[in-house]
């Protein structure tokens, strides 16, 4: 059995080519600033603000553990300023640093036993496809920013000998402009949902006045450890010396919650 805490990856960017060799930066707007003349005008900083409204693309199809569901990862399409050609995010996957499975724990490279984790530059929203009932939805409403997402593993995951099936998503997302500067993108506050097979959701697995900023996995009792910085403020935003707490969800049932520190 593995005793140790299996600390989970940082994100990495996809690369991508636009204005300059550099990417826009992540995220997009939502309205127009207090301090603009509109939403085509130029920023400061050299950057050309985005339209409010924006093309979106998919990537490619998640194959989930469970048979009649399929995901599709959906990106913002970014316009090269240069040429006016278009790109997408693709998507990268999270590993774990290094092989430490004895016979009696296969995870098959997954950061967490049972769940894939997967991200990409601008992912801004996830299709939920039903094959027995041909229906499909987004899970959000509306665009978002995304930061991982996890989703029940295709491959045969096992811990402590026993197989390990999940039935559920977990979503680390830039849902709302907390700060309230037109934008969604990385200085808001990060949270963290949970929905169910069918895609609807479920429940903020961290009150959503704290922002996520790491998480650990804890295979001795199959628990995900959630650190967060609380909003003490109200900003918006996220400040180095605000309260920094540990939350826990359990992953064999993930309804159950609780704060640790």
């Amino acid at each position: 059995m593995m005793k140790h805490i299996v600390m989970l990856a940082v994100l990495a960017l996809a690369t991508a080519a636009c204005s300059n060799d550099k990417l826009e930066e992540k995220g997009f707007q939502v309205s127009a600033s207090p301090e603009s003349g509109g939403e085509d005008e130029e920023q400061a900083d050299g950057w050309h603000k985005d339209s409010l409204k924006f093309d979106t693309r998919p990537s490619h199809v998640l194959l989930t553990g469970v048979p009649n569901v399929r995901l599709a990862t959906i990106y913002k399409v970014n316009v090269n300023k240069r040429n006016n050609s278009t790109f997408i995010g693709s998507n990268g996957f999270h590993y774990k640093y290094e092989e430490t499975e004895d016979p009696h724990n296969s995870w098959h490279g997954n950061l967490m036993p049972g769940l894939e984790g997967v991200y990409g530059y601008n992912m801004v929203n996830v299709s939920h496809y039903d094959i027995k009932e041909n229906k499909q939805h987004n899970l959000f409403e509306k665009p978002v920013l995304i930061k991982s997402v996890y989703y029940p593993s295709f491959s045969k995951d096992t811990l402590n000998d026993k197989p390990v099936q999940r039935n559920y998503f977990i979503v680390s997302v830039y849902n709302d402009d907390t700060n309230k500067d037109g934008f969604i993108n990385l200085k808001d506050l990060r949270r963290l949902y949970l929905f169910d097979l069918n895609g609807e959701k479920q429940k903020a697995l961290v009150p959503e006045n704290y922002s996520v900023y790491k998480s650990e996995y804890d295979s001795a009792n199959d628990l995900m450890y959630i650190f967060a910085r609380l909003d003490a403020n109200n900003n918006g935003r996220v400040d180095v010396n605000e309260p920094a707490n540990i939350f826990w969800v359990d992953l064999k049932d993930p309804m159950k919650t609780g704060q640790q520190y």
